[in-house]
């Protein structure tokens, strides 16, 4: 009699741990108010009826609700005022600050909106020069429309969303420059939902990696490993490789642990079925010994050949087909028939999911259990693992109790905790 040959290494054990962290508020000013109510207030209440209540204390929960609610409803910023903000910048009205670019374009605009909008600009204009009453800044290595929608921005968070499409990579690096923080997360959000594109995702990459934009960095690597053909025939990713080596081999790296993981993923697809298969066939053999179908079935039941379209088990056929072959094979030498062999590994698997061995119908169910006392600790664990699994498969364990731990008595009167997977099937 062969016994199933199972490793270890062959199964995962998977575990999700939940984290779900509890975020408790304790208004202790709140506490601390009622208590320093005066004894004499207290009396006072307890025999005047009709007295009003008094007022919250400063510092009550209900005076923070109630600020919250005022913050919430002043949030939202109507479009009038984002107008006028608008209208400052286009009209330059009291300007006193003169923005140069490269090209020789100068923009007037506001050095206390400048000031307050970025501390790196807040830094320039206190070391800039008068230059007939205005301050003079000098902005260089973007162009002159680049900088116009940056300073617009600064002054109404607005943007034409053509002149984003043109000037997008610009005004992430003038944002991670001068520390704005805002126009960044608009930038970044306006490249992964529009701008991102084979041709263009290596320099964008590059350029995330420049100005500290990680999420950024980890979309256009999912984008490259998962067209990675597409991309390796551009030109950026030639001029990457030339230029910054160091990226391409980080690149290829995250290219062979996506491939990695994803044939893991395929694999434990792949063994999920095999194991829904094996539960199928447990179901199949209890329906056959302890029911009959079609052709086959215990001797006090009536077969139910005209009935076959109607069976719902769909490995019922093949274990038909399997238990007559093992009922007739002729073959009784160790390691000769590989049907049979098959037989003997599932009616091993059926007698360990099996709770009832005494009133069991399927065969050598009893015998099964009893050889299950005689087995290596090494072997009992596979077999465990492999009924675990199996059960997986169809989401049973939660219904039954699988991984309950029975102990056993060895014949030399040790005592041992070994895991024993028992359930209906």
């Amino acid at each position: 009699m062969e016994c199933l040959k199972l490793d270890s290494s062959d199964f995962f054990v998977e575990g999700d741990a939940i984290d779900s962290p509890l975020d408790i508020h304790l208004e202790s000013d709140s506490l601390a108010a009622t208590k320093a109510v005066p004894d004499h207030r207290r009396y006072a209440q307890l025999h005047c009826s009709n007295a009003p209540d008094p007022p919250p204390l400063p510092g009550t929960s209900y005076g923070a609700r109630r600020s919250s609610r005022k913050a919430k409803t002043c949030s939202r910023v109507p479009e009038e005022v984002l107008d006028s903000w608008d209208k400052l910048f286009l009209e330059g009205y009291q300007a006193d600050l003169r923005v140069s670019i490269d090209d020789g374009t100068e923009i007037l605009s506001h050095s206390c909106v400048l000031g307050v909008k970025s501390p790196v600009l807040r830094a320039m204009l206190e070391d800039a020069k008068l230059k007939h009453g205005f301050r003079c800044i000098r902005i260089s290595g973007a162009p002159s429309d680049a900088v116009h929608v940056f300073i617009r921005f600064l002054y109404s968070s607005r943007f034409e969303q053509e002149q984003m499409k043109k000037h997008v990579l610009h005004l992430l690096v003038l944002s991670h420059v001068f520390s704005v923080s805002s126009m960044k997360t608009v930038c970044i959000d306006q490249l992964e939902r529009n701008f991102l594109a084979p041709d263009n995702v290596v320099d964008i990459l590059q350029l995330a990696g420049l100005c500290d934009a990680p999420r950024l960095s980890l979309v256009c690597t999912r984008m490259i490993v998962g067209d990675f053909k597409t991309v390796s025939l551009t030109d950026g990713w030639k001029v990457m490789r030339r230029v910054n080596p160091s990226l391409e081999q980080e690149l290829l790296e995250s290219l062979v642990e996506a491939d990695t993981k994803r044939q893991e993923r395929a694999k434990r697809i792949e063994e999920k079925k095999v194991y829904l298969q094996l539960y199928e066939a447990m179901e199949a053999l209890i329906h056959i010994c302890r029911d009959g179908c079609r052709t086959i079935g215990p001797r006090d039941q009536a077969l139910k050949g005209s009935r076959a379209a109607v069976c719902k088990f769909p490995a019922c056929k093949g274990i038909e087909l399997l238990v007559r072959h093992f009922s007739t094979c002729s073959v009784r030498v160790p390691g000769g028939c590989a049907n049979c062999k098959r037989m003997w590994q599932l009616l091993e698997l059926h007698s360990r999911m099996c709770f009832t061995p005494d009133t069991c119908k399927v065969p050598l169910c009893r015998h099964f259990k009893e050889k299950m006392q005689h087995l290596g600790r090494k072997e009992e664990t596979k077999w465990n693992l492999l009924v675990c699994k199996v059960l997986e498969s169809r989401g049973t364990m939660g219904f039954i109790s699988a991984r309950t731990k029975f102990s056993t008595l060895k014949p030399d009167g040790r005592s041992h905790a070994a895991p024993r997977l028992v359930g209906p099937v």
